[in-house]
């Protein structure tokens, strides 16, 4: 009780504090000298991005570092970045024209010999780096003319353009000299800002690079951003409202809902890749399981008023989905098998199956309990009990690998790679997570992976998703959002893959 209690209290103290905030003056920071003033609740133990995982981590490398190939958020096209053209030489080989004029951040000039140099550092087994999620296919990069590069995969991969946008290319020269450590404390890339401060933990003020070329990225608006890390929310929300700073994310919403109602800041409620579905045991179960049956899993998808239950309890900007992946990843599509939410049909399918009277069954969830017991109320309204089994996120995971979960309950972010190669393979290409086992769907994700024609690649993943969605091996449900907050002043538009590009941000 004491500890309830406690937990009440600071909460108030939390509320009047922002309340207090709310009404008093603002001190307008940020505009007037033209800083951006930010704050995450994690602190960045790196800012040399190859040895970095973090989200922060991400976001620091697009500002700091360009790589040879943008893929712009809004259309999903890959663009010329520090390259100006590229061909596909073979599935492994792509040869790339390395643009010239460009400047590091310390002057010197970018040449296809820092790009030889930073892919073949990469590609060292040994260089201790830890960002490998984007660097493991490499197997050598070589210098074919003054300013052209080949570089060379070790196997197919059909996220190489992807991951080539994800790689940022270090000056040679430099790095040599001042080796991880100096380009963690200093560091030096071609981006549209550079760092000029590094607080390890605390802060890091970034400057728009003067120097910056004529990118297809476009021209940072702001001139200066600092970077604090506030690990308290509530903090965050009280120097926001405040004014002592410009933008925050990932609020709460019962604290969004306070500081839109203040009227002097912005909350933006927007999508990201993390999707929710319903994964139903098709193949790993139980022999006599009705979920190995097609009509049982389609009545399911049936049963569910997705949209009462995002209208009044996801609520936000999310949208409902039909097939296994994020709406905007590369590949995915929206021509399946539609389920609308209509109960007699389901009844009808569950007799039509063998459970006239419905039938019990257990789901396992580890998040949104509110939404899941919507769920199974819809599904007890057809004659499926559910009893609930809530736990850990891990602990759900082992349960459905061993094929014990009958009904589960997750979500999925695809580590915010938009490409449905980040899904699909994982829940249908026959690893632990694969419920179904269906032969023909594998073999279509295969095809997928084996190629780096996008047009081929597009066609394998829609026969795929339609024969999945035919099937009912899943119920897609909703995108999630997270809420952004802003001062009035600042114009700032959120991508899905949650990586703030604060270069395309503006006073108004």
């Amino acid at each position: 009780m004491r500890r309830f209690a406690r937990t009440k209290l600071w909460a108030l103290a939390g509320t009047a504090a922002v309340a207090l905030c709310l009404a008093a003056p603002s001190a307008m920071a940020g505009k007037a000298d033209d800083t951006l003033n930010i704050a995450w609740d994690v602190e960045v133990p790196n800012v040399n991005m190859y040895f970095d995982t973090s989200r922060n981590g991400v976001i620091i490398a697009h500002h700091v570092w360009d790589a040879l190939i943008w893929r712009d958020p809004a259309s999903g096209d890959f663009k010329p970045l520090l390259a100006t053209a590229w061909n596909i030489v073979d599935d492994k080989t792509i040869e790339l024209d390395i643009r010239q004029g460009v400047k590091f951040h310390n002057g010197d000039p970018m040449t296809a010999d820092d790009v030889v140099y930073t892919y073949n550092y990469l590609a060292k087994p040994d260089n201790g780096i830890l960002n490998r999620n984007y660097t493991s296919w490499i197997d050598k990069a070589e210098k074919i003319g003054d300013a052209k590069v080949r570089i060379t995969a070790k196997n197919t991969n059909p996220l190489i353009l992807l991951y080539m946008g994800e790689i940022g290319i270090y000056p040679q020269k430099y790095y040599e000299e001042v080796g991880p450590e100096g380009m963690g404390t200093k560091p030096v890339g071609t981006g549209p800002y550079k760092i000029t401060e590094v607080d390890p933990g605390k802060r890091l003020v970034f400057e728009a690079f003067e120097d910056y070329y004529d990118s297809p990225k476009g021209q940072p608006k702001i001139k200066n951003i600092v970077q604090r890390t506030i690990p308290e929310m509530n903090t965050q929300v009280v120097e926001l409202a405040s004014g002592r700073l410009n933008w925050i994310w990932r609020v709460a919403q019962d604290q969004a809902d306070r500081l839109t109602k203040s009227g002097r800041v912005e909350v933006i409620n927007a999508n990201t890749m993390r999707v929710g579905y319903l994964q139903l045991n098709a193949a790993k179960g139980p022999e006599d399981s009705p979920l190995r049956k097609q009509k049982v899993r389609q009545a399911i998808n049936h049963a569910i008023n997705l949209d009462g239950i995002v209208k009044n309890l996801v609520r936000g900007s999310s949208q409902i989905i039909h097939s296994a992946c994020y709406p905007e990843q590369f590949g995915c599509t929206d021509d399946v098998q539609k389920y609308p939410y209509d109960v007699a049909k389901a009844k009808a399918l569950l007799a039509e199956a063998g459970y006239p009277n419905g039938f019990s069954t257990v789901l396992y969830a580890y998040r949104d309990r509110s939404h899941n017991e919507a769920i199974m109320s819809d599904l007890a309204a057809v004659g499926i009990k559910a009893e609930l089994r809530y736990g850990q996120y891990a602990a759900t995971r082992d349960a459905l690998r061993k094929g014990e979960v009958p009904i589960g309950s997750l979500t999925w972010g695809s580590n915010s790679i938009p490409d449905v190669d980040a899904i699909l393979p994982v829940f249908f290409g026959g690893l632990p997570d694969d419920l179904s086992q269906d032969e023909e769907v594998q073999a279509l994700l295969v095809e997928g992976k084996s190629t780096l024609d996008q047009d081929k690649r597009k066609a394998a993943y829609k026969k795929a998703l339609q024969k999945i969605a035919e099937q009912a091996y899943w119920v897609p449900t909703w995108t999630y959002t997270t809420n952004y907050a802003i001062s009035n002043d600042l114009d700032f538009k959120p991508t899905a893959d949650e990586i703030p590009r604060f270069w395309t941000a503006s006073w108004k």
